[in-house]
């Protein structure tokens, strides 16, 4: 059974960093979508940063933004959004300040943070993207309208504490989860790029079963699993790698045009790109 939705994770699988997409990544998607498959991007970027990415890859397909709560094409359709409680994202950004811990909002489309810092310019140089320094009271006054919150930390033990607390203080009303090893991502409950995923085969019409789904963090590992059939980046966090049916090269090195010539286009040894197995 071939592949007919083939969808990609940004940060660490398709972009080393930034917004720039490799000519290599640009002509294996054209060339799968020649090839009759549906090639969408889901992140755990907001849909303004993944925006730049879809219109370097030519496809005006659904894009899966704020890790699976907003499905929205590039022309500006949207399929399905998913809000955090207004009233809940008060009491999340409150239990953030008493901690003194960094912690920012999405509402409308626009980043906001209290105030500059390391952790607001790590993240926007990652993301190549600007925002905005609100004060408590600003970000308190868009507690609206955002399909999720996100903390930037030091580093994984840090992330991993701070995750734990979350869940054990939001759990029941929220999903947390890890993008990367400083990120920690808040969304409503039941909301990931899985169920983003399987609301969008079935919008397209497509069996789950001819999907693909390509990744390297620990926000994939839900997608990943729900997928028909699924690939790890070669720098993947191990986690990733012992859960997925099959392995690519890394970032750098185009492990998503590898995979889209080897395992959707099942061209092999013809490939334009060495696998690193099969």
């Amino acid at each position: 059974m071939g592949v007919r939705l083939f969808v990609s994770d940004l940060d660490g699988t398709m972009l080393p960093d930034g917004n720039v997409v490799s000519a290599e990544n640009i002509a294996a998607v054209h060339r799968a979508v020649e090839a009759g498959v549906t090639v969408t991007i889901a992140t755990g970027r907001m849909f303004e940063a993944a925006l730049p990415v879809a219109k370097a890859l030519g496809v005006d397909v659904p894009i899966i933004s704020y890790n699976g709560a907003l499905i929205k094409s590039p022309s500006g359709h949207i399929y399905e959004e998913h809000l955090i409680d207004p009233l809940l994202a008060r009491d999340i950004l409150t239990f953030c300040k008493e901690r003194g811990w960094y912690i920012q909002s999405y509402s409308g489309g626009v980043l906001r943070y209290a105030e500059a810092c390391e952790e607001s310019r790590f993240y926007e140089n990652s993301q190549k993207l600007t925002g905005m320094a609100v004060g408590w009271d600003g970000l308190y006054a868009h507690v609206a309208g955002n399909c999720k919150l996100l903390l930037v930390t030091e580093g994984r033990e840090v992330t991993i504490k701070r995750a734990e607390t979350l869940l054990s203080a939001f759990g029941t009303q929220v999903d947390v989860t890890r993008s990367a090893d400083c990120l920690i991502e808040i969304v409503p409950k039941g909301i990931s790029k899985a169920s983003a995923l399987q609301s969008l085969a079935a919008k397209l019409g497509i069996p789950i079963e001819e999907t693909m789904a390509i990744g390297d963090a620990y926000n994939d590992l839900p997608m990943l699993r729900a997928a028909g059939k699924s690939v790890a980046m070669g720098n993947a966090f191990p986690e990733i790698k012992e859960v997925t049916d099959y392995e690519t090269l890394t970032c750098e090195e185009n492990g998503i045009a590898a995979a889209i010539y080897h395992y959707v286009l099942g061209m092999g040894a013809d490939a334009p790109v060495p696998m690193t197995r099969g």
